[in-house]
């Protein structure tokens, strides 16, 4: 299925039924009264977050969702039956907006994650409600209230531990491939992925974790460039990210370091959050070069663009230093885990 990140909806809940308007009609029984029921309240709308989809574009065909009305009231007290409410369901990692209010609705982020996006209307009263001391026969009712009506923007931000980040063909795709059982399209010209991908690398027994192959970035993306700028808000939700760099690139005239530069700065025009995430710089295509040769263009490189964070040298084709790559990445994830836990656990006491 086309993977879809972006979808607009409308959505209405059923509206409220009308009272009804009843009087005892029993032989034997003179002046009855009133026995008008009351109407039945219309059905909500909710967003469900479902782990099993991964993507909007069901909601390119179906845009429209309609909870049902509830039913007027009857005599003899009877209550129209309310209407169901409708469960609409999402990826895990939409955040949903109102288009006209341009109001944050909801984040579900958790699976089974649900939320009332449109409220049902209420039924109406039946006269049988209006019956007081001074006014034994009222023809009084009310009508069902209207059920509400919004329109929604879905916007889908994939869920990942890791994310991969640098120019087309870089080596993201290749590498995910490598590192999992996720098969995205690997060509050798640029732009080959156009659309994210989710891989699990397994590193150990109960050991994994989510790896999201980013489409190549150019220098310009956070303005529009590119296909880049599409899914750059993927990445603000990955714990750490890994900055592909080809040292070995077909064309002479490409400085790697350029090419990280170009990468980190569109990383700072986007978002100062997403810049600061952790970084990794892996160098790829390390295969392709003798030792010599690698040592001194991994210095040049790291002189250039003053880099003093963690460098692995991989071979994504070769499966090469891969292995080593995703250890690492699992005993990190796990740091992080513990001094999240840490955290909270100190804020709890802090609350007593």
């Amino acid at each position: 299925m086309k993977f879809v990140d972006e979808a607009s909806i409308d959505v209405f809940a059923g509206n409220g039924g009308s009272g009804c308007l009843s009087f005892r009609r029993e032989k034997f029984v003179a002046k009855g009264g009133p026995d008008g029921g009351d109407g039945g309240d219309g059905g909500s709308v909710f967003l469900v977050a479902e782990p099993g989809t991964n993507t909007l574009a069901d909601f390119r065909v179906s845009r429209k969702f309609r909870a049902v009305s509830g039913t007027p009231g009857a005599g003899r007290n009877m209550t129209g039956k309310s209407g169901d409410d409708l469960n609409v369901v999402v990826p895990c990692g939409t955040v949903v907006y109102d288009v006209d209010t341009s109001e944050l609705i909801a984040d579900l982020t958790k699976p089974g994650q649900r939320v009332r996006v449109a409220q049902g209307g209420r039924g109406g009263l039946g006269n049988t409600r209006f019956k007081s001391s001074t006014n034994r026969a009222p023809r009084k009712t009310t009508k069902g209230t209207p059920g509400e009506a919004r329109n929604l923007l879905l916007e889908l931000k994939v869920l990942a531990d890791v994310g991969l980040v640098g120019m087309p063909n870089a080596g993201k795709s290749t590498l995910i491939r490598s590192m999992s059982a996720a098969k995205p399209k690997v060509a050798d010209y640029p732009f080959t992925t156009l659309h994210p991908n989710l891989g699990v690398v397994w590193v150990g027994r109960l050991q994994s974790f989510v790896m999201a192959d980013i489409p190549g970035l150019i220098e310009g993306a956070a303005e529009g460039a590119g296909l880049g700028i599409q899914f750059l808000k993927h990445l603000q939700r990955t714990r750490l990210l890994l900055h592909l760099v080809d040292i070995a690139p077909l064309n002479e005239t490409i400085d790697p370091a350029d090419q990280f530069k170009a990468i980190e700065a569109e990383l700072v025009k986007f978002s100062s959050e997403l810049a600061e995430k952790p970084r990794w710089l892996i160098i790829n295509k390390a295969d392709l070069l003798s030792v010599e040769d690698m040592a001194v263009l991994r210095h040049e490189l790291l002189e250039t663009i003053g880099w003093k964070g963690p460098v692995f040298e991989v071979s994504a084709l070769a499966s090469q230093g891969t292995v080593e790559l995703g250890q690492a990445i699992m005993r990190h994830l796990e740091e992080m885990r513990e001094q999240e836990a840490e955290a909270q656990e100190a804020a709890a006491e802090d609350d007593l």
